[in-house]
């Protein structure tokens, strides 16, 4: 994984401005921390960071390659697990290659195919070729968004990178918001409208989509989306073909020239990835897998279970590691380092996120660093098989909005007066809502329970999904580790999309279908473990320590945050001794102590990045 930076200026000579360049470079340093480099012609300037898995010495970039007199060069950030199957057809068509990494292998193919290749990837991605001859920029993002990719044009030029800091380095591209922006902070967070970049003039390449900036202008396709169609397979062929696709998708992401670890929380997702890895290694002679998992000081003692989270992972982590024999690794956060990386956590993602959840994955993520480059997770799977409460709960999926939003009401009265007027904030949801909706790929004549769910499963998977695919990628990348998700392997989804709920559901239990494939691979009890999310702190001391810190904030006239919230409702909350939001404000997690940790962040945010509002 890497980090990519640039820009394109049609209108005037920039190859004296190598020291923005670098700036613009310097700031995704963590995401690339082996190797570096930039490129600068008189309209095209590229940067880039590199995290080393692949081909050490062959995989430097910017990439540059000549055919004819076309000169092309590329920054890219991610991998391809199809390369072997690409290399070979490009190899049939005559080209060579110089050493054996991703990298030379989509910038061939990018020169044989064009924009066609991308139907041909499989992978993850974000990547930039400049055509010298054409003055040609194409740009383009995978299918499921897993790689990160903000643009922001400004007339002749557009600016791009990996990360909203090295837009920001560039002093073309203001930190301000406008309304919207605002309400993506506000009401939105910590999800993020599909191609938003909150900051003004500042957008997301949505997954799924290239991008083509010339002197013709900007142009912007969909080369990938889902396909409503009937399912035609029985129950029997669509387990071995999940169970086929789960395990291809999984084997082909171990490809690497360093060692790869796993998360393993003790559920279905993390624990069939390990077994499938596990059992990869014993083939392949080698030794025992490390798994890594996390936890919190005090939940031995403060864990209460509820609806969302009805057990805690330990015995079920243990479980799992004896049973595939793997040298398990527990990090253990301890309240003060996660309240102290709230702030860390905000400004790996750029925007105020999803708190003490951003911030403990970052902890985690430095813990496994320290010993790995390489992690699979399992995030993904509840997404694409239904496993999320709000699918298994008829009023929940019913209700006409997003049902990770449930606390919205009550969020809305810590905002000012003022505020409320400006954002609109339930006419704002409602408006995303419906875009969203309105994109749904429909199945004539499809049952109308199928296809309420199908519309949950789209909205899930291009909101919910998304939050959590950035939170991964920020906090991972923000210390140089690779996660990959092999749930996101674009075969599987796109076959899970038109299995019906009756077989996603089979034996009544959420990813019903998934643990039917499954069978076999992990002991019978963890195969019918129930959903238990991403684990947070119990501890009392989080909670008092945010209420303190959220006062002092309150009584600093100086602060961003004040004009923007209700100071008496939010100061009633945090003096309060009992639980303001009785039902998680966003997901399945995120109470009161997540609440004033992200104000928090938000006040953090408007400070540090110097944001204005326009």
């Amino acid at each position: 994984m890497c980090g990519i930076t640039g820009w394109i200026d049609l209108g005037a000579d920039i190859t004296r401005q190598r020291p923005t360049l670098e700036a613009m470079n310097e700031f995704q340093l963590h995401r690339g921390p082996d190797a570096g480099g930039i490129w600068l012609s008189t309209h095209a300037a590229l940067g880039h960071r590199r995290l080393i898995v692949v081909d050490p010495a062959g995989g430097g970039q910017p990439m540059l390659r000549q055919r004819g007199d076309h000169i092309y060069v590329m920054v890219y950030n991610g991998e391809l697990y199809n390369s072997p199957e690409l290399r070979r057809e490009l190899t049939a068509h005559g080209y060579t290659f110089s050493g054996h990494s991703d990298t030379e292998v989509l910038l061939l193919s990018y020169i044989e195919w064009g924009e066609d290749c991308l139907q041909r990837l499989n992978g993850i991605y974000a990547l930039a070729i400049w055509s010298e001859r054409d003055q040609k920029l194409f740009m383009a993002r995978d299918r499921l968004g897993v790689k990160p990719l903000f643009y922001s044009r400004r007339g002749c030029a557009l600016y791009f990178g990996s990360e909203l800091k090295s837009l920001l380095a560039h002093p073309a591209v203001q930190a301000s918001v406008d309304i919207d922006g605002l309400a993506e902070i506000l009401v939105m967070a910590p999800g993020r409208t599909p191609g938003h970049g909150v900051f003004r003039n500042v957008s997301e390449l949505k997954p799924g989509h290239y991008l083509v900036f010339d002197r013709s202008g900007l142009r912007i396709h969909r080369y990938w989306q889902l396909e409503s169609k009937p399912h035609e397979d029985d129950l029997d062929t669509t387990t071995a073909r999940v169970r086929e696709l789960f395990c291809d998708a999984v084997t082909r992401q171990l490809v690497a020239d360093v060692p790869i670890c796993t998360l393993l929380s003790g559920g279905l997702d993390s624990s069939a990835i390990t077994a499938v890895v596990a059992e990869a290694g014993r083939h392949a002679g080698d030794g025992p897998l490390h798994t890594w998992s996390v936890d919190f000081t005090g939940n031995d003692r403060y864990f209460m279970p509820d609806l969302f989270q009805p057990n805690t992972d330990a015995p079920w982590i243990q479980r799992v590691s004896e049973s595939l024999g793997t040298m398990h690794h527990r990090v253990i956060i301890d309240t003060p380092e996660l309240v102290d990386a709230l702030a860390v956590a905000m400004q790996a993602r750029d925007l105020p996120g999803m708190a003490d959840i951003d911030a403990s994955l970052y902890l985690f993520s430095r813990a496994i660093k320290q010993s790995a480059t390489v992690a699979l997770s399992g995030e993904c799977a509840d997404e694409i098989f239904g496993g999320y409460p709000w699918f298994h709960k008829v009023r929940a999926a019913a209700q006409g909005t997003f049902p990770w939003l449930r606390g919205l009401g009550e969020r809305i009265r810590m905002l000012a007066p003022g505020v409320i007027d400006l954002l609109k904030p339930v006419e704002y949801v409602t408006r995303r809502y419906q875009e969203t909706l309105a994109e749904v790929p429909r199945l004539p004549g499809e049952d109308p329970w199928e296809a309420q769910l199908r519309e949950l499963m789209y909205l899930t998977m291009n909101w919910f999904m998304a939050t959590l695919l950035e939170r991964k990628d920020r906090m991972s990348m923000a210390v140089g580790l690779e996660m990959r998700v092999p749930f996101c392997d674009h075969r599987l989804v796109e076959y899970a999309w038109n299995i019906p709920w009756s077989m996603k559901n089979y034996g009544g239990m959420e990813k019903g279908i998934l643990r039917r494939a499954l069978t076999g691979l992990l002991p019978e009890e963890v195969l019918k473990r129930r959903k238990s999310p991403y684990p947070k702190s119990h501890h009392p001391v989080y909670l008092k320590t945010v209420r303190k810190m959220v006062g002092e904030i309150l009584e600093d006239s100086s602060s961003p945050l004040r004009p923007l919230i209700n100071v008496d409702n939010v100061r009633r909350m945090i003096q309060s001794t009992g639980t303001y939001f009785d039902q998680p404000f966003y997901g399945q997690l995120m109470k009161d102590a997540q609440y004033l940790a992200y104000l928090i962040q938000v006040d953090a945010w408007f400070r540090e990045y110097d944001v204005s509002i326009c």
